[in-house]
Protein backbone atom coordinates (compact mmCIF):
# COMPACT_ATOMS: atom_id res chain seq x y z
CA UNK A 1 0.00 0.00 0.00
CA UNK A 2 1.48 3.64 -0.94
CA UNK A 3 2.25 6.31 1.42
CA UNK A 4 -0.49 8.36 0.63
CA UNK A 5 -3.33 5.60 0.93
CA UNK A 6 -2.04 4.89 4.14
CA UNK A 7 -2.08 8.52 6.12
CA UNK A 8 -5.70 8.91 3.82
CA UNK A 9 -6.91 6.07 5.86
CA UNK A 10 -4.94 7.24 9.43
CA UNK A 11 -6.65 10.37 8.43
CA UNK A 12 -10.38 8.99 9.08
CA UNK A 13 -9.39 7.26 11.32
CA UNK A 14 -8.17 10.17 13.57
CA UNK A 15 -11.71 12.27 12.97
CA UNK A 16 -13.44 8.78 14.03
CA UNK A 17 -11.48 9.17 17.53
CA UNK A 18 -12.45 12.82 17.83
CA UNK A 19 -16.08 11.97 16.78
CA UNK A 20 -16.04 8.92 19.38
CA UNK A 21 -14.36 11.18 21.98
CA UNK A 22 -16.76 13.93 22.04
CA UNK A 23 -19.54 11.61 22.24
CA UNK A 24 -18.13 9.65 25.38
CA UNK A 25 -16.87 13.43 26.62
CA UNK A 26 -20.67 14.26 26.51
CA UNK A 27 -22.07 11.27 28.15
CA UNK A 28 -19.03 10.67 31.16
CA UNK A 29 -19.63 14.65 31.64
CA UNK A 30 -15.92 15.05 30.63
CA UNK A 31 -16.54 18.80 30.09
CA UNK A 32 -12.32 19.68 29.68
CA UNK A 33 -11.60 16.53 27.49
CA UNK A 34 -14.41 17.49 25.28
CA UNK A 35 -13.03 21.11 24.77
CA UNK A 36 -10.20 19.38 23.39
CA UNK A 37 -12.39 17.73 20.46
CA UNK A 38 -13.77 21.27 19.53
CA UNK A 39 -12.06 23.76 17.79
CA UNK A 40 -12.36 27.35 19.55
CA UNK A 41 -14.23 29.35 16.69
CA UNK A 42 -16.33 25.76 16.60
CA UNK A 43 -20.27 25.95 15.97
CA UNK A 44 -23.13 23.40 17.01
CA UNK A 45 -26.43 23.33 15.53
CA UNK A 46 -28.44 20.81 17.80
CA UNK A 47 -32.08 20.00 16.20
CA UNK A 48 -33.59 18.82 18.65
CA UNK A 49 -37.62 19.75 20.27
CA UNK A 50 -36.90 19.72 23.39
CA UNK A 51 -35.87 22.72 23.66
CA UNK A 52 -38.51 24.13 21.08
CA UNK A 53 -36.25 25.98 17.98
CA UNK A 54 -33.20 24.39 17.04
CA UNK A 55 -29.88 25.26 19.16
CA UNK A 56 -27.16 27.49 17.39
CA UNK A 57 -24.15 27.55 19.42
CA UNK A 58 -20.60 29.69 18.36
CA UNK A 59 -17.21 28.67 20.09
CA UNK A 60 -15.76 25.67 21.80
CA UNK A 61 -16.77 27.98 25.54
CA UNK A 62 -20.44 28.76 24.41
CA UNK A 63 -20.59 24.59 23.32
CA UNK A 64 -19.30 23.14 26.46
CA UNK A 65 -21.11 25.50 28.86
CA UNK A 66 -24.42 24.80 27.10
CA UNK A 67 -23.76 20.65 27.86
CA UNK A 68 -21.89 21.83 31.01
CA UNK A 69 -25.41 23.60 32.10
CA UNK A 70 -28.10 21.31 30.22
CA UNK A 71 -26.61 17.60 30.66
CA UNK A 72 -25.78 18.28 34.29
CA UNK A 73 -25.80 14.92 36.92
CA UNK A 74 -29.35 14.90 36.96
CA UNK A 75 -29.43 14.19 33.03
CA UNK A 76 -28.34 10.20 31.92
CA UNK A 77 -27.13 10.40 28.30
CA UNK A 78 -26.01 7.51 25.99
CA UNK A 79 -25.41 8.75 22.16
CA UNK A 80 -23.87 6.08 20.03
CA UNK A 81 -22.83 7.15 16.47
CA UNK A 82 -21.81 4.74 13.40
CA UNK A 83 -21.54 4.41 9.69
CA UNK A 84 -19.45 7.63 9.31
CA UNK A 85 -19.19 9.17 5.65
CA UNK A 86 -15.72 11.04 6.10
CA UNK A 87 -14.76 13.17 3.14
CA UNK A 88 -11.19 14.59 3.86
CA UNK A 89 -9.54 17.70 1.39
CA UNK A 90 -6.03 18.71 2.96
CA UNK A 91 -6.67 20.30 6.23
CA UNK A 92 -10.24 20.09 6.32
CA UNK A 93 -12.96 17.05 6.37
CA UNK A 94 -16.65 16.55 6.61
CA UNK A 95 -18.66 13.63 8.35
CA UNK A 96 -22.20 12.29 7.86
CA UNK A 97 -22.64 10.18 10.99
CA UNK A 98 -25.93 8.19 11.88
CA UNK A 99 -27.08 8.25 15.12
CA UNK A 100 -29.20 6.93 18.12
CA UNK A 101 -29.31 8.63 21.54
CA UNK A 102 -30.79 7.88 25.04
CA UNK A 103 -31.81 10.61 28.01
CA UNK A 104 -32.97 10.17 31.16
CA UNK A 105 -34.06 13.04 32.49
CA UNK A 106 -34.54 11.89 36.43
CA UNK A 107 -35.62 15.32 38.16
CA UNK A 108 -38.73 15.67 35.42
CA UNK A 109 -38.84 11.82 35.36
CA UNK A 110 -38.69 11.80 31.34
CA UNK A 111 -36.86 8.97 29.39
CA UNK A 112 -36.12 10.37 25.82
CA UNK A 113 -34.99 8.42 22.62
CA UNK A 114 -34.35 9.99 19.50
CA UNK A 115 -32.32 9.61 16.14
CA UNK A 116 -30.66 11.99 13.59
CA UNK A 117 -27.98 12.31 11.11
CA UNK A 118 -25.08 14.71 12.66
CA UNK A 119 -23.45 16.83 9.51
CA UNK A 120 -20.38 17.88 10.97
CA UNK A 121 -17.09 19.96 9.46
CA UNK A 122 -13.63 18.91 11.10
CA UNK A 123 -10.20 21.30 10.94
CA UNK A 124 -6.82 19.93 11.55
CA UNK A 125 -5.00 22.29 13.44
CA UNK A 126 -1.17 23.63 13.65
CA UNK A 127 -0.57 20.93 15.96
CA UNK A 128 -1.45 18.24 13.73
CA UNK A 129 -4.28 17.34 15.62
CA UNK A 130 -8.14 17.09 14.22
CA UNK A 131 -11.14 19.03 16.01
CA UNK A 132 -14.75 19.29 15.35
CA UNK A 133 -15.26 22.59 13.62
CA UNK A 134 -18.94 22.20 13.42
CA UNK A 135 -21.47 19.60 14.27
CA UNK A 136 -25.11 19.85 14.37
CA UNK A 137 -27.93 17.49 13.28
CA UNK A 138 -31.83 17.73 12.99
CA UNK A 139 -33.67 14.71 14.37
CA UNK A 140 -35.47 12.36 12.38
CA UNK A 141 -37.16 11.32 15.37
CA UNK A 142 -37.52 12.19 19.21
CA UNK A 143 -40.11 10.15 21.29
CA UNK A 144 -40.92 11.27 24.92
CA UNK A 145 -42.21 8.87 27.74
CA UNK A 146 -42.81 9.97 30.98
CA UNK A 147 -41.62 7.74 33.92
CA UNK A 148 -44.90 8.29 35.81
CA UNK A 149 -46.66 6.37 33.40
CA UNK A 150 -43.83 2.80 33.37
CA UNK A 151 -44.72 1.94 37.25
CA UNK A 152 -42.08 -0.97 36.93
CA UNK A 153 -39.51 1.40 36.08
CA UNK A 154 -36.82 1.31 38.66
CA UNK A 155 -33.16 2.96 37.77
CA UNK A 156 -31.05 0.39 39.26
CA UNK A 157 -27.52 2.43 38.35
CA UNK A 158 -26.60 6.38 38.28
CA UNK A 159 -22.73 6.97 38.73
CA UNK A 160 -23.90 10.49 39.30
CA UNK A 161 -26.77 9.57 41.43
CA UNK A 162 -26.55 9.27 46.00
CA UNK A 163 -26.22 5.63 46.36
CA UNK A 164 -29.65 6.07 48.46
CA UNK A 165 -31.46 7.58 46.04
CA UNK A 166 -32.78 4.98 43.53
CA UNK A 167 -35.63 6.36 41.04
CA UNK A 168 -38.41 4.31 40.80
CA UNK A 169 -41.57 4.19 38.93
CA UNK A 170 -44.90 6.55 40.05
Amino acid sequence: MEIAAIEAIRTVEDIKRVKYRYLRCVDLKQWDELAGTLAPDATADYGTPTYGEPLRLSGRDEIVGFLRDKLGPEIITVHQAGQPEIDVEGDTATGTWCFEDTVIATEHRVLIKGAAFYEDRYVRGSDGRWRIGHTGYVRTYEAMLSLDDVPSFRLTANRWAARDAPLTGG
